[in-house]
C-alpha cells in the first residue's frame, strides 16, 4: 500500500498532476479483516484438523527424541518430531528500554493508528520496512542503526542506496551510532544516542534481530548444544534419527519461501520418498522496500572469504533502458559476483524497479552456474528489464 502512495506521488511532472491524502485506516482495515480474521486463526486450524491432524494450544517441548510435552499433556510420535518454532524479538540490553511501553514487528503491524513520530531501533530488513511504511502513511520517522549503514547484512550499495531515497523521503538516518538510553515520559520517548544526539518519537520500534532459542523447546535431547544459536540440519533436514527441523530455527534464513523449501524436503525424507537434497547456493533474499533490494547467493565479502577469485560487475539502474522508462522512483543498482576460474556466478543483487524479475533470472543462473557467456549471449525477453544484467556483465573485473 506505501508503495501504491509513493507511485501516486510520481505523477507529477511525468503523467500530470496527483493529490494523495494517505489514510491509516485502509491499512489496518487489511490487515485485521483479510489477512488475519482478526487476528483468529480458528480457520488456519480448521483446515488442519480437516485433514487428519491434531492440534494442541501450548508450548510444545522435546523431552525424549520421540516425546513432546505441552503443558501436563504428552505425545509420542512413531515416524518422527519436526522442529518448527520460528524466533523471537532480540530485545537489546539498553538502559530503560526494559519495561517501556515499545513496539516489536507484531505490535507495528497491529497498529489501528499511526503514530505521529517513530524511532526504529535497528536498520536491517524489518527495520527499514516498517519504518518506510510508516513515513509514507505520515509519521515522523528516525532510524537509528549501530552498524555503518542500513541493511549490514547486504551489499554497501544497498545500504547507500536505501539511505539516500529515505533522507528525500524525510526520513532521519543515525547510522553508526548506538542507541546508549531509552526513556518513556507517559506519553513520548526519548532515546539518547552514543554521539550525544537525543531523539524523540510517540513511538519507538524494536527491530534489531531474532534469535532461535533452541534449548527452549527441547532440541538438547536431540544433540543440539545448550548454547547453540541455531538447529544444526543436514541436508535432508534431520537433526538426528527422528528429529528434523525447518524454517527460521536453522538458522538458513529468516524467510518464509526457506521455511516452505524445508518443508518440503523433511515431508519427502520423513516419508522415505526420494527427494533431492537441500541446496542453499542460490538462496534468495528479498526486503520489501521501495526500491526493493533483493540478493542472491554470496555476497562480495562472502566470495572473497570463501577464497574465491572474484570478478565485480555494477550497473546502475538510472542509466539502463528501465531507468530511462520509468524515469522517477527509478533509483537502483545490479551488482553481479562472478568466480573467474568456473566464469559462474556465485551471487548477485538486484534494487530498484522491476527487481523481482531481475532477480528471479539471476537466482536461476546461480543455481544452474550457467556459464557467464552463455548469460553474455541470451536473447532476453524484457531487455528493458533486463537489460541492466548485461550492462553488468560487461563490467565484471
Amino acid at each position: 500500500m506505501s508503495r501504491l502512495l509513493a507511485e501516486g506521488r510520481r505523477i507529477g511532472g511525468v503523467a500530470g498532476s496527483s493529490v494523495v491524502e494517505p489514510d491509516w485506516s485502509f491499512v489496518a482495515r487489511r490487515i485485521r479483516v483479510e489477512a488475519t480474521d482478526d487476528w483468529d486463526d480458528t480457520v488456519a486450524v480448521e483446515r488442519f484438523t480437516g485433514k487428519g491432524g491434531t492440534f494442541v494450544r501450548g508450548r510444545g517441548r522435546l523431552v525424549e527424541r520421540d516425546l513432546v510435552e505441552v503443558g501436563d499433556q504428552l505425545f509420542r510420535a512413531r515416524r518422527g518430531v519436526v522442529l518448527g518454532t520460528g524466533t523471537v524479538s532480540v530485545i537489546p540490553p539498553i538502559d530503560g528500554l526494559a519495561g517501556s511501553p515499545f513496539w516489536t514487528n507484531r505490535e507495528a503491524i497491529a497498529a489501528t493508528e499511526r503514530p505521529e513520530s517513530l524511532i526504529v531501533l535497528g536498520g536491517g530488513a524489518i527495520g527499514v520496512e516498517l519504518a518506510q511504511v510508516f513515513a509514507r502513511f505520515g509519521s515522523k520517522v528516525s532510524i537509528v542503526e549501530a552498524a555503518d549503514r542500513l541493511l549490514p547484512l547486504e551489499e554497501p550499495e544497498s545500504g547507500e542506496l536505501l539511505a539516500r531515497v529515505f533522507t528525500a523521503e524525510g526520513m532521519a538516518i543515525h547510522a553508526g551510532v548506538a542507541a546508549r538510553e531509552v526513556r518513556h515520559d507517559g506519553s513520548m520517548f526519548t532515546v539518547d544516542l552514543a554521539d550525544g544526539t537525543s531523539l524523540r518519537a510517540a513511538r519507538l520500534l524494536v527491530a534489531t534481530g531474532r534469535k532461535a532459542e533452541p534449548d527452549r523447546v527441547g532440541a538438547s535431547v536431540a544433540g543440539v548444544a545448550s548454547d547453540a544459536r541455531w538447529v544444526p540440519v543436514d541436508d535432508h533436514q534431520r537433526v538426528t534419527d527422528g528429529v528434523w527441523a525447518v524454517g527460521d530455527l536453522t538458522g538458513k534464513g529468516a524467510f518464509t519461501h526457506i521455511a516452505m523449501y524445508q518443508s518440503a524436503i523433511a515431508v519427502a525424507d520423513i516419508l522415505g520418498e526420494e527427494h533431492e537434497p537441500a541446496d542453499y547456493r542460490a538462496l534468495p533474499r528479498v526486503t520489501f522496500t521501495d526500491p526493493e533490494v533483493g540478493s542472491v547467493g554470496l555476497t562480495e565479502q562472502g566470495a572473497r572469504e570463501a577464497g574465491i577469485e572474484v570478478a565485480v560487475g555494477i550497473a546502475q539502474v538510472p542509466s539502463t533502458s528501465r531507468g530511462w522508462l520509468h524515469k522517477t522512483g527509478n533509483e537502483g543498482i545490479i551488482k553481479l559476483f562472478a568466480d573467474r576460474r568456473r566464469e559462474i556466478l556465485v551471487g548477485a543483487t538486484s534494487a530498484g524497479p522491476a527487481g523481482g524479475e531481475v532477480l528471479g533470472l539471476l537466482v536461476l543462473a546461480v543455481h544452474a552456474q550457467i556459464p557467464i557467456s552463455t548469460l553474455r549471449s541470451m536473447i532476453y525477453a524484457y531487455p528493458t528489464f533486463h537489460g541492466g544484467i548485461e550492462d553488468a556483465l560487461r563490467d565484471l573485473r
